[in-house]
């Protein structure tokens, strides 16, 4: 378990992808213990440029582990290396 380590979620209000990414990502919250921060990019437009329309994109250590639909083995190997 890695308890405290925060892992970030870019994406958009009212996107289909983002919201299954989110809703599959709960059980990997549950067993790594880390804390999710989303943000929707939408706000924030450096964010908006950076990502346009590569979103959902999870990140962690500034580092990006995938985007557009959840990849267990990135996110396995992710947390094999921290």
């Amino acid at each position: 378990m890695i308890d405290g380590h925060r892992l970030t979620l870019y994406l958009r209000t009212n996107c289909s992808l983002c919201d299954c990414v989110l809703q599959e990502l709960m059980p990997y919250k549950q067993q790594y213990g880390f804390q999710l921060e989303l943000i929707d990019i939408d706000t924030n437009p450096p964010l908006i440029q950076k990502y346009g329309e590569k979103i959902p994109v999870l990140e962690g250590d500034g580092k990006e582990i995938f985007h557009f639909f959840l990849d267990p083995d990135a996110l396995d190997s992710y947390f094999a290396t921290i």
